[in-house]
């Protein structure tokens, strides 16, 4: 249970914070971080578990017809990644709290920031694909909010969109390549997927996985082409960019590939796809990041590069190169956190991020001076910092490779490259920014001094472990990174050291050229920064992808042109034309149509009733212009249809059919009060001959499709099990009721939801509308003065309690007998809308005072409630509880929670139906005071 409470901890704080009063604010601040701490507190209680290769889980069926589990799994590939999440987190709160004092929007940046928390908890700890993906798309979307925190600035709004086209787009190819996955392993489990290995690369669609896999990985953590994201995801704050765009988002397609690396690797679409992309992020991000003029800007190239290294170690494809992948993965987040929190201190104190004002800092900011330095230094990859030891292996995994053949001395020499770019980057940072003698130039707050003590708390703890993993790398972070190479490699561990110093080799000597060549990069920049005004600026991978929204915005148009010009017969046209074209091909394939059951002999009365309602159908068509005739028309073909069902022995579907009716035909009429009497009707000849052989086809396609199906034997079909299973499982003599309030009382909670969407959609649409009342009704004769005439009045009112009366009988009588919620709701709105007919709006609501959007609402809330009352017991959403108890002078009766949830349905209906009612058929005159009601 505890790796739940890891999950669910960050979104209950942040409904905290977002519930916390202006008078609590100051203990919005405690609680992000009080929730950070506890836990990490919590993830570090399991440490000893972690170092001796154990697996902690924890599971709960979600929704197990789809193979959907809330599955939860802690190893050690996981426990370093959640590490990462929350001890970071922690001092990330902290710093915040100090970048954004006194602002009105630190809380809200808490409350994102808490989101974003538990969705990478969620994706480090999740032990279901199908919700790995949930928790992906929810850190997309959170970073989304994040990017924009500041709407009103441009650059903002564009990063955010930016990020979110392109992440969002790798979260789809995700969702496909897991359900590819579950196709070829039979489950979405992940234990179950990392023990089919050998059989998912061995499938025709592993070539397909593996590619979404490697987008989506490649698209969240920014590799070429993708990359270009990041630097407009800089706009963000700087705690941020600090947590989000150098620890935690960024690394979840690195975790991505080191979670499914014992299933995918080992291919040569594995070899070069990561080896090379990510040989050409590292080597791109380094040349563009000495380049930046922004602070941030450089440390967003700079992380792009280092991400690339990362994956291109994954591409090397060799035990140690996973290892050497995962220990610079846990270095890079914390020297480059560290260093984009001291970007953030600079930006505070100075007002600017531009490194051509920024210069000479160290005489007023000498502290963080020497905690950037520290930072850069290990970015740099110096001895004695963290950076060195990762980067050593780096450079002697790419001497290892095999990779290109005759060409492999490219990716050691192009390695070379990268990291000497890191170099000269690096000293930019350090010297450029505070030991460049000139003076700082136009900064907008001078002098600059030191921040707060505790807004540097953050990064003096952050440069303490470089400093401590360098020198004591297997005592600080050895068991940890052995646990995770454990799982990552799927159960074996390569001999490797973590020694500082392993002799006068190879590697070293690459570190020494690196070094030099670096420096002399960082003495000759500024001939760089000409190349790339010249040239380098021409290659805008940004611009790119705005001209590709541009035209897709525009192909867009065009089918939309096409598809959606307003016209209800052009819709009708296509969706009748799609339905002939895809179902009526398979059908069409079946010779022959009909099956060997012979046809149900039909009686005269039934065939002269379906020969009537066909009549009636072409007199609709034939009547169109003429709107209240076609509507009385319609209306006797709904009672004819009412009529079948009963016939047919359809009780509860004729009830159904007849109460519906009766509302919708009610409610068309008061909308038709507003229209022509006559409409005229201009066809050309063409288009009624195209519509008449789209209506034909049509109707044969639908009449063939029962044919295929009423003349071939059902086999058993689901009858048998609802007539079997109703009255044991839920206390009901009535199937289609106890189906709909139990077996699919989900359908049903979904359907009153969209229901009531619907109804405050009309309610949107109409106030507000003003509508004159026609002058004449039909044939041209004045309407009468008399607007509610009397009889009709007293025979509404008298209606009224006997209408309720039948209502409230056919309610309790459903779970037995034909009736339910849903009828006697609509046979108590037909009570209303006589009301609403008779006297008018304003005599009916003067005398009824029920907020209808309220009670629409209460029936959500009872419905859901009811749903949610089982969870409680630990059955499934909405089961039915019942039993049978002696009341005296009664007898036996029979109470069953069914009851509420159909209760729920009735006010949702009511409400809904009465809703639309209220603001239907109100004349000008009388549309403000109902407004006002």
């Amino acid at each position: 249970m505890a790796l739940a409470w890891l999950v669910v901890l960050p979104f209950a704080a942040a409904a905290l914070v977002a519930l916390a009063t202006q008078l609590a604010r100051p203990l919005a601040a405690w609680i992000p971080f009080g929730a950070a701490l506890f836990g990490l507190g919590l993830l570090l209680s399991e440490r000893v578990g972690m170092a001796t290769f154990g697996v902690l889980s924890w599971r709960h069926d979600w929704v197990p017809g789809l193979g959907l589990s809330l599955a939860l799994r802690l190893d050690g590939l996981s426990f370093m990644f959640a590490l990462l999440v929350l001890a970071i987190g922690v001092l990330i709160f902290i710093y915040a709290h100090y970048y954004l004092a006194g602002s009105e929007s630190l809380p809200r940046l808490y409350l994102l920031l808490l989101l974003f928390m538990g969705a990478m908890l969620g994706v480090v700890l999740s032990d279901n694909l199908l919700l790995l993906v949930v928790f992906w798309e929810l850190t997309s979307l959170v970073s989304f909010l994040l990017i924009g925190f500041w709407p009103s600035r441009p650059d903002a709004r564009r990063g955010a969109r930016m990020a979110l086209t392109i992440t969002g787009a790798g979260g789809l190819a995700l969702l496909a390549a897991v359900l590819l996955l579950g196709r070829v392993c039979g489950s979405y489990e992940l234990t179950a997927v990392l023990a089919h290995a050998g059989q998912v690369q061995q499938d025709p669609l592993y070539p397909a996985i593996l590619l979404l896999i490697l987008f989506a990985a490649f698209t969240k953590s920014a590799q070429f082409p993708f990359h270009f994201w990041l630097p407009h995801a800089m706009s963000a704050p700087t705690p941020v960019s600090a947590y989000l765009h150098s620890a935690t988002m960024v690394k979840a397609g690195v975790f991505l590939l080191a979670r499914l690396y014992p299933v995918l690797e080992g291919t040569n679409w594995w070899f070069y796809a990561v080896s090379l992309v990510g040989l050409a992020t590292l080597v791109i991000g380094a040349a563009m990041a000495l380049v930046q003029r922004d602070l941030k800007g450089l440390l967003a190239y700079s992380t792009i590069s280092h991400l690339g290294l990362i994956m291109l170690l994954f591409g090397l494809d060799t035990d140690f190169s996973t290892v050497a992948a995962l220990f610079h993965t846990f270095n890079h987040a914390v020297f480059k956190a560290s260093l984009f929190m001291a970007a953030g201190i600079i930006d505070h104190e100075t007002g600017t991020r531009d490194l051509g004002r920024l210069r000479g800092l160290g005489r007023y900011m000498p502290h963080t001076a020497a905690l950037a330095g520290v930072a850069s230094l290990a970015m740099a990859g110096v001895p004695l910092l963290n950076g060195f030891l990762s980067k050593e292996m780096f450079f002697g995994e790419t001497l290892a490779q095999g990779l290109l053949g005759d060409f492999n001395w490219v990716i050691p020499a192009l390695a070379v490259v990268a990291t000497g770019l890191s170099v000269a980057y690096s000293l930019r940072f350090i010297y450029g920014v505070f030991w460049d003698g000139a003076a700082p130039r136009d900064l907008p707050h001078f002098p600059p001094h030191e921040p707060p003590r505790f807004m540097r708390l953050p990064v003096e703890i952050l440069v303490v472990l470089c400093l401590a993993v360098g020198l004591f790398p297997q005592q600080t972070i050895g068991r940890m990174l052995e646990s995770a190479a454990w799982f990552a490699l799927g159960g074996s561990v390569p001999e490797y050291s973590l020694s500082i110093w392993h002799g006068l080799n190879l590697p070293l000597a690459m570190s020494a050229v690196s070094f030099c060549a670096g420096a002399l990069l960082f003495i000759m920049r500024r001939d760089a920064f000409r190349h790339h005004r010249s040239r380098l600026s021409e290659m805008n991978a940004s611009e790119g992808f705005d001209r590709f929204v541009q035209r897709l915005e525009q192909a867009a148009a065009v089918v939309v042109r096409v598809f959606e010009n307003g016209s209800l017969p052009t819709y009708l046209t296509w969706m009748i034309a799609a339905m002939i074209v895809v179902p009526g091909s398979a059908l069409f394939a079946l010779d022959p149509i009909g099956g060997p059951l012979a046809p149900t002999p039909i009686d005269a009365v039934t065939l002269a009733g379906l020969a009537f309602l066909a009549l009636l159908a072409l007199g609709v068509v034939r009547m169109r212009a003429n709107p209240l005739l076609a509507l009385i028309l319609l209306g006797t073909c709904g009672l004819f249809v009412t009529l079948a069902f009963a016939r047919f022995s359809a009780p509860d579907l004729a009830l159904t059919q007849m109460s519906v009716e009766i509302v919708t035909v009610l409610l068309l009429v008061l909308a038709l009060y507003f229209l022509p009497n006559r409409q005229r009707v201009v066809e050309r000849a063409g288009a009624r001959v195209r519509n008449g052989v789209i209506a034909v086809a049509g109707g044969a396609l639908i009449g063939g499709v029962a044919w295929a199906v009423m003349t071939r034997a059902p086999g058993q079909g689901i009858a048998p099990f609802f007539l079997a299973n109703a009255l044991p499982g839920s206390g009901g003599h009535n199937v289609v009721n106890v189906i709909l309030v139990d077996f699919r009382g989900f359908d049903t909670m979904v359907e009153i939801s969209v229901l009531a969407v619907a109804g405050i959609a009309v309610k949107a649409l109409l106030r507000g509308l003003r509508l004159a009342a026609p002058a004449t009704g039909p044939g041209g004769l004045p309407w009468t003065s008399q607007s509610h005439p009397l009889l009709l009045a007293i025979l509404a009112r008298l209606m009224l309690p006997l209408t309720t009366l039948v209502a409230v009988f056919v309610f309790l009588r459903g779970h037995n007998l034909p009736g339910g919620g849903f009828i006697a709701a609509l046979i108590f709105s037909v009570a209303l809308l006589l009301q609403y007919l008779a006297s008018g709006v304003l005599w009916t609501e003067s005398r009824i005072r029920i907020n209808y959007r309220a009670l629409t609402g209460l029936g959500l809330l009872v419905a859901a409630g009811t749903g949610l009352g089982s969870l409680a017991f630990g059955r499934p959403f909405l089961t039915t509880a019942f039993g049978h108890f002696d009341v005296p002078l009664v007898g036996e009766v029979e109470l069953s929670t069914a009851m509420l949830f159909d209760l729920g349905v009735f006010c949702a209906v009511v409400g809904t139906t009465l809703t639309i009612v209220s603001h239907l058929g109100v004349r000008d005159k009388d549309l403000q005071s109902v407004e006002k009601s």
